[in-house]
């Protein structure tokens, strides 16, 4: 059984009826294995010599109403290898756990609070999960933003003293999948890259590019110098459209297809011929 040396939290927000894990090591696909969670249940991240049924069966309990002290004490109750675990929960009501086995490879250690829960193996000291911990209570926003906070800050206090290789964030609540249909709210791996922390923070960038919603005052209006750009850009990748300014029928044919290859679909309209600020700004850069 390979090691997880390996640097996480699991953390949740009871107000937004979010639960995810942050996790990063020396190691292919962390996110394959460490990162567990469901909506209104909570979360599990297990590692170190990881006993996976951790994930499934810890997420099983707490969905059931086990808080997470108590669903650590079932998990940890029949496993002959307990002293090589190392695992974090965060429930439904915001309870957490974290346990390291005596067997961890040093520095190992953890720390848990209300709605967190932070721990790591072999890592280059117990400033990592501090400065982890710091990060996540000081970072405003949303739950994958600070989740992603303490991840970084961990890596730049030293992280794995291994060194780098993957990095996972997985984030769920309700309906926070595509369409509605799954609580898969973020779920973004980098299985094996030279700085994969940094990759991870370009991915949920990105990701908030494609799916977030902008207010109605950051709409752009489709007309004159905007167009223009616009127009030029689409003519250089060879969609029919003249370069004058005017938002006519086939300009508004030509920008439908536009953004529709690009995948823009839920932050513009050609119809009603307005684009969000945020896409514009990336587009005007991508195709500069």
């Amino acid at each position: 059984m390979l090691l997880l040396s390996t640097f996480s939290i699991a953390a949740c927000d009871i107000k937004e009826q979010a639960w995810g894990i942050a996790v990063a090591s020396r190691f292919l696909a962390v996110g394959a294995v460490v990162p567990w969670a469901r909506a209104k249940a909570g979360a599990v991240a297990t590692q170190s010599f990881a006993n996976t049924s951790f994930g499934p069966r810890g997420l099983e309990m707490m969905a059931s109403g086990l808080s997470a002290e108590e669903t650590l004490s079932k998990l940890l109750a029949h496993d002959h290898e307990l002293e090589q675990r190392q695992v974090g929960l965060v429930d439904a009501k915001g309870g957490s756990a974290t346990f390291t086995g005596k067997a961890c490879k040093d520095w190992a250690g953890g720390v848990n609070g209300p709605g967190y829960a932070i721990q790591g193996n072999i890592l280059t000291g117990a400033k990592v999960i501090n400065r982890m911990e710091h990060a996540f209570l000081d970072t405003k926003g949303e739950l994958p933003e600070r989740l992603f906070a303490a991840l970084d800050a961990g890596n730049r206090a030293g992280g794995d003293r291994r060194g780098k290789q993957s990095a996972a964030l997985y984030v769920v609540r309700p309906r926070g999948g595509y369409g509605g249909y799954n609580d898969r709210w973020i779920d973004y791996r980098v299985d094996n890259h030279l700085n994969p922390i940094p990759h991870l923070g370009e991915l949920l960038e990105l990701h908030h590019l494609y799916f977030g919603k902008s207010p109605k005052s950051e709409r752009v209006k489709l007309a004159g110098t905007v167009v223009k750009e616009i127009q030029i850009i689409m003519k250089r990748l060879g969609y029919y459209t003249p370069t004058d300014g005017e938002y006519d029928d086939a300009t508004r044919q030509a920008f439908d297809a536009f953004i529709g290859n690009e995948n823009f679909e839920e932050r513009a309209n050609a119809n009603a011929g307005w684009i969000d600020s945020p896409v514009l700004e990336y587009l005007l850069k991508k195709f500069k």
